[in-house]
Formats: structure tokens, sequence, C-alpha cells
């Protein structure tokens, strides 16, 4: 399978749970203003979830566009990666219906590590099949952002039990880290 092929299913498979995300909006029963605020905890989710989204795919480009080869085991780590982000439009809408409780807060960024972790093992498999000296491997280095990810990803699932408003600013935090695509990777994809 060529590298194109892999990214066009990717971008289909996104743009379904994105899709999937909006349809947990639903339309107030009322014509005022005031029937909206209900649906503030629902809509402050699915921006969270759509940004998130967002950098997923944006990196998930850049990432791809900077590798040459793709083999068996890269197609099963990215399923992987599909796998954890399908699951975002289901702790979105549970996180928001439930005014971010502590239990969906946590399930969420249980949700988010465990897409980081995917997209790690990703990178690592793509490192793989290019090879140690490859772009890929060079632009990726220790990965030290993808590192910070995963402890604040997980801090934050945890501290949610406590005090969730410190987990959702935690996952604003990594959110905002990841805003601007990885230019390391930009850049080899350039080349």
């Amino acid at each position: 399978m060529n590298r194109g092929r892999l990214e066009a299913f990717s971008d289909g498979v996104i743009a379904i749970i994105i899709t999937i995300m909006v349809l947990e909006l639903t339309v107030p029963h009322g014509a005022e203003l005031a029937a909206l605020k209900p649906l503030i905890p629902v809509f402050v989710s699915y921006v969270l979830s759509f940004a998130n989204l967002g950098i997923w795919w944006n990196n998930h480009h850049h990432l791809l566009h900077a590798a040459h080869k793709v083999d068996g085991r890269v197609l099963w780590a990215n399923l992987h990666l599909l796998f954890w982000l399908s699951l975002m439009p289901f702790v979105t809408a549970w996180m928001g219906e439930n005014h971010f409780a502590p239990i969906p807060v946590a399930l969420y960024g249980l949700d988010l590590f465990l897409a980081a972790i995917a997209y790690y093992v990703l990178a690592r498999t793509l490192v793989a099949a290019n090879g140690p000296d490859s772009p890929i491997a060079l632009a990726l280095g220790r990965d030290f952002k993808g590192k910070v990810s995963l402890l604040m990803y997980a801090a934050a699932a945890v501290v949610a039990f406590f005090f969730p408003p410190v987990s959702l600013a935690l996952y604003v935090a990594v959110a905002i880290m990841w805003f601007v695509p990885d230019r390391r990777m930009a850049r080899v994809a350039r080349d």
C-alpha cells in the first residue's frame, strides 16, 4: 500500500468521526437565547474535541509525508490510532452531557492518552519501516513534545477524579502545545 492511500483512508475516518461528534449538538426546544444555556457544556466539549481531532489530523498528515515507506506494521499501527480516535465522539458526548463530571472527564483523558500512545507507536513503526537514519527518524529524534503530552494526559486523567477543571486545563494546554504542527515533520515533509 502506498502512503497516499493510507492517508486518504485516515482522512476519511477522521472526517466521519467529526461528523458523528457534531450530530451530538442537538437543536434546543426554544427560540430564545436562554434555550442554548443547557448546551454550553456539550458545545465546549465539542470545540475541545474538534480542536484535538484537527491537531491529530494535521500532525498525522505531516508524519505520513515525512515517511517514504509504509508496510503492514504501519497499517496496523495506523488502525490502532484510528480506533482510539473513533472513541472521541462517545467520550466527548458523555463529558458534555454530564457537565464535566469526574469520571467522564477522566475517561476523555484516558482516550487522549491511549491515542497519544498509538501515535507514538505509529511514529516508531514508521521509523522502523524507513530506517534509523531516515529523514523521519532524524526529525522525530527523542520526541520530547510527544512524551510530555503523554505525561500530561495521564496526569489529567488521574486529576479528573479530584478536580476536573484542572484536567480540562491540561487538555487545553496539550492542544495549545500541538496547535502549531510539529515543525520537524513539516520540514522533512517539504524535502
